[in-house]
């Protein structure tokens, strides 16, 4: 396993080491013990979640706040997703910067979203089944966001405007300078 760093200050792009041969391949997808020493950062996992989501549909800009703040390990099992993740720690000094990264099933990376950050995707293939690793579970009561079309932030999400699909939930979200997170 190979640990990128991106611009944004604890947040890594993991390239795994893949043994092919006429077979196929293998490779070690996560290893928390050599993540954590690549990293200095805790990396243990205790929910997964799936999702399914069909061309244009963006999901984000998500995060959990307070004592339920998640750090997300995430990949695209199948189809292609343009991933962001944005740093809204106050205190960073990468604060209201953003990354994005095309995940694939071919390039087999992940984006390691540390806690405090918003994140979200967006779908360039006809369909895309997208994986999250959490370290925290879910709280409802403690959702953040920020509008994925914010113009402060002025993320380039890789899709045409008149084919972005959200949810009601995604279409109110607030803006980055009304600071929900």
């Amino acid at each position: 396993m190979k640990i990128k760093e991106t611009p944004l200050k604890d947040c890594y792009v993991i390239e795994p080491t893949i043994f092919e041969d006429g077979r196929g391949y293998f490779f070690e997808k996560y290893n928390e013990k050599k993540f954590e020493e690549l990293t200095g950062m805790n990396g243990h996992f205790v929910q997964d979640n799936i999702s399914k989501s069909s061309y244009g549909v963006l999901r984000g800009l998500h995060l959990q706040k307070g004592e339920h703040a998640q750090a997300k390990l995430v990949s695209c099992l199948e189809g292609r997703v343009f991933d962001v993740a944005v740093d809204l720690r106050r205190e960073s000094p990468t604060f209201g910067q953003w990354y994005g990264i095309e995940l694939t099933p071919e390039n087999k990376l992940q984006l390691y979203v540390p806690r405090g950050f918003g994140h979200g995707f967006s779908v360039l293939s006809e369909t895309a089944v997208f994986s999250y690793k959490c370290d925290n579970f879910y709280n409802k009561e403690s959702e953040g966001s920020v509008i994925w079309n914010d113009s402060e932030l002025n993320i380039d999400w890789q899709l045409p405007l008149d084919v972005v699909q959200l949810s009601d939930k995604d279409r109110i979200l607030p803006t980055f300078a009304e600071g929900n997170f």
